[in-house]
C-alpha cells in the first residue's frame, strides 16, 4: 500500500506556469508536473470552497453530500455522511490519516471533533503557509517512523483574498503576511476581464501569493525527499476552484471551475510527464487515489479513476457537472460541460455573476460589464466553447444550436435526477440564515402572546 500526500490550496484555478501562465513563478509545482501526470481539463462540482471539497474528499456531488453551501458560521453546512470521507476509508484500510491547515469540507467544529468525525488521527487546522509547512513536515517525520502507510491531507490558505494594511480603503486583496507583490515577468489577465491599470495592480498581488504559496509545496516535497519517503507515495496536488476574480470563482463559466490536477505515481512511468487534454472531475479523484495505492473504489461513487485515462489514452467520461446553490446568498444555478460546450441553467434572478472579491471597490472588471449594473441572469445560457472559450457569447437562442441545446438540457436534466437534487422541488431549499430569521420572528411572537 502507498503512503498518500494530497496538497491543495484556495482559489488557484490553473494559474501556474505548468499551465502556460508564463508570468507567474511557480517553479516547485512546474517540477512536481513534469514528474506527474498533469490533467489539462480538470473541473471542480461547484465554483467555491465547501462544496468543492466536499466533493473533492468524498467522491459525491454536493447534492448528494448535504454540503450545497459554506460550513463555517453562519452558514453551517455540513457533510451528511462524514464516514465516506477518504480519511475515513484509508483509516478503516490500516492507515495512518492526518489533517493540516485548511479544513472546509465539513462543518467547522474544533480540531479533535474534526479529526473524530472525518477518521483522522490527528488534526490541525488553520495557519499561514509558514505554520501550514511546519506543521505538515512535522507529521510527515512522525509518519515517516511508523510502519504502516500514511495519507496526509495538507491545505494552503493562500492565495485566497486576506484582509491586509496595505489594502487601500474598500478593497481586500491577495496580500497575506510574508506576500508581495509580483510582476517580475508582466501580467497575464484572463480574457475574460479588461486589461487596465486595475487588473494589472490585482494580478501581480495574485502572482505574488500564488509564488508564495508554491515555495511552501517546495518545502514539504523536499523534506518527503530527504525521508526517504518519495518512491512509495503518491502525490496529488490541486485547488478547490477557480481564481478569486470578478466572474470567476462564485460562477460556473470555465474560470470559476477550472482547476490545477496533477498526479505523481511513483513507479509507474506511464504517469511521468503525461498531459492529459480529456475533461475530468474533481469526483474523479477519489477513485484514482484509492486505485493507484492499492485499494478498490467503491462502485456506488459517480466518478472513474483516472488511470484509463493515462496509461490507456481512454476518455473517462463525456460530461462534467457543476453547481451552485448557496453561497453568500442563495443563486441557485447548474451546469453541464463537454469538450466542446457549455450549458447553464439559472434558477433565480441573481445577479448574473456573484462577486467574488469581497470588496466594495473592484479593481478588475469583467470585459463584458457593458453598462453600470451587471444585470441578472437569463433562464438558459450555451455556450461554443471551440468558437468562444471566454464564455461572452451566449448562443441558447441561435437555432443552429437547437440540438446541442436539448442534448445538453437533456444531460444536466438527469444528473439532477440521480443525484435527487433539491431543485427538483420549486420550493426554494433555505438555508441556515433562513431558518435563525424565522425563529426570531417566531419567538418574539410567542413572546407577545404571552404578554
Amino acid at each position: 500500500m502507498r503512503n498518500i500526500l494530497l496538497l491543495h490550496c484556495h482559489d488557484l484555478g490553473r494559474f501556474l506556469g505548468t499551465y502556460g501562465v508564463g508570468t507567474v513563478s511557480t517553479p516547485h509545482l512546474d517540477a512536481l508536473g513534469a514528474e506527474s501526470a498533469v490533467f489539462e481539463q480538470a473541473f471542480s462540482t461547484a465554483p467555491h470552497c465547501s462544496p468543492a471539497r466536499a466533493s473533492l474528499f468524498t467522491g459525491t456531488y454536493p447534492q448528494s453530500n448535504g454540503v450545497l453551501g459554506l460550513t463555517h458560521d453562519p452558514f453551517a453546512w455540513d457533510l451528511e455522511e462524514p464516514r465516506f470521507h477518504i480519511a475515513n476509508r484509508l483509516k478503516s484500510a490500516g492507515y495512518q490519516t492526518e489533517l493540516v491547515g485548511v479544513h472546509h469540507e465539513s462543518r467547522v467544529l474544533p480540531d479533535d471533533e474534526v479529526a473524530t468525525r472525518l477518521g483522522f488521527d490527528r488534526a490541525r487546522t488553520g495557519g499561514a503557509r509558514d505554520v501550514v509547512v511546519s506543521r505538515a513536515t512535522d507529521a510527515l517525520r512522525r509518519m515517516a517512523a511508523d510502519d504502516s502507510p500514511f495519507y496526509l491531507q495538507v491545505g494552503f490558505t493562500e492565495p485566497h483574498r486576506v484582509p491586509s494594511p496595505h489594502d487601500r480603503p474598500g478593497v481586500m486583496g491577495f496580500l497575506a503576511d510574508g506576500v508581495t507583490p509580483d510582476a517580475s515577468r508582466g501580467h497575464n489577465i484572463p480574457p475574460h476581464l479588461l486589461d487596465d491599470s486595475g487588473s494589472r495592480e490585482e494580478i501581480a498581488e495574485l502572482q505574488g501569493a500564488v509564488k508564495h504559496m508554491d515555495e511552501g509545496v517546495g518545502r514539504i516535497l523536499a523534506e518527503l525527499d530527504a525521508l526517504g519517503l518519495r518512491e512509495n507515495t503518491v502525490v496529488l496536488f490541486t485547488t478547490d476552484h477557480g481564481l478569486a476574480l470578478p466572474r470567476a470563482k462564485c460562477t460556473l463559466y470555465d474560470a470559476g471551475l477550472e482547476v490545477a490536477l496533477m498526479l505523481r505515481v511513483p513507479g509507474n512511468t506511464a504517469w511521468t510527464g503525461r498531459r492529459i487534454a480529456d475533461i475530468v472531475s474533481h469526483v474523479d479523484v477519489l477513485p484514482t487515489l484509492l486505485d493507484v495505492s492499492g485499494h478498490p473504489a467503491p462502485t456506488n461513487l459517480p466518478g472513474t479513476s483516472l488511470r484509463a485515462a493515462v496509461e490507456r489514452g481512454e476518455p473517462v467520461r463525456e460530461h462534467c457537472f457543476s453547481q451552485l446553490t448557496f453561497h453568500t446568498y442563495y443563486d441557485p444555478k447548474r451546469s453541464v460541460r463537454t469538450s466542446t460546450h457549455k450549458l447553464i441553467v439559472n434558477f433565480s434572478n441573481a445577479p448574473r455573476a456573484m462577486d467574488p472579491t469581497q470588496s466594495w471597490v473592484h479593481r478588475s472588471l469583467p470585459v463584458d460589464l457593458g453598462g453600470p449594473t451587471i444585470g441578472t441572469s437569463p433562464a438558459v445560457e450555451l455556450y461554443d466553447l471551440a468558437a468562444d472559450p471566454a464564455e461572452l457569447d451566449n448562443v441558447a437562442e441561435d437555432p443552429f444550436h437547437a440540438d446541442t441545446l436539448q442534448q445538453l438540457s437533456a444531460a444536466l436534466f438527469a444528473w439532477m435526477q440521480e443525484t435527487t437534487d433539491p431543485l427538483l422541488d420549486p420550493t426554494p431549499t433555505h438555508a441556515a440564515r433562513h431558518s435563525t430569521a424565522l425563529k426570531h420572528l417566531q419567538d418574539a411572537s410567542l413572546t407577545a402572546s404571552r404578554k
